[in-house]
């Protein structure tokens, strides 16, 4: 596992702080869970910026695939990430806590230790599909036809042919 990415995050939108870098899924423990495998690459990029009512925000651009399983025929599905967020940093807890009652702004407390690669972790896993899916003509569940997921002869393969006989 590589070293963790550790601001102030403060500090790092007051010099305009910019950091990219590559990471693979397999860096990324929480997102495990949702993965076929650990292959594939991400390259990310944390900017330190201020929005324009001047508020410190981290904005965080995340591009790469990772694999996930599909849930109609279980096999691996290629998951292309192209996620852009920005976060609003909240100076303290009561500001935190105006930022929650706005559900449409993303807000965490800023702390002079941030994990980057951390808050990184907790996009990708917002972003990702509920119930992710090939789309109808690429999932292999159509292209078995007579057969089932592990390749056995479908139990109703024969009604089929019968029908058509009629």
């Amino acid at each position: 596992m590589s070293a963790r990415f550790v601001i102030d995050a403060l500090d790092f939108v007051r010099n305009a702080g910019a950091h990219h870098g590559k990471i693979t899924p397999a860096e990324l423990e929480r997102l495990q869970d949702y993965l076929t495998d650990s292959h594939g690459g991400l390259e990310y990029t944390v900017s330190g910026i201020l929005d324009g009512d001047g508020n410190p925000v981290l904005r965080i651009v995340v591009k790469g695939t990772i694999n996930l399983q599909c849930q109609r025929c279980l096999t691996g599905l290629a998951h292309v990430l192209d996620l852009k967020a920005d976060i609003l940093l909240a100076r303290d807890e009561s500001e935190l806590s105006r930022f929650d009652e706005d559900e449409s702004v993303d807000g965490v407390l800023a702390v002079p230790e941030m994990d980057v690669l951390a808050l990184i972790e907790d996009e990708i896993i917002l972003s990702l599909p509920i119930s992710a899916r090939h789309s109808e003509g690429e999932c292999s569940i159509g292209k078995l036809a007579g057969e089932d997921a592990v390749g056995r002869e479908h139990p109703f393969a024969a009604l089929a042919t019968l029908k058509k006989l009629h």
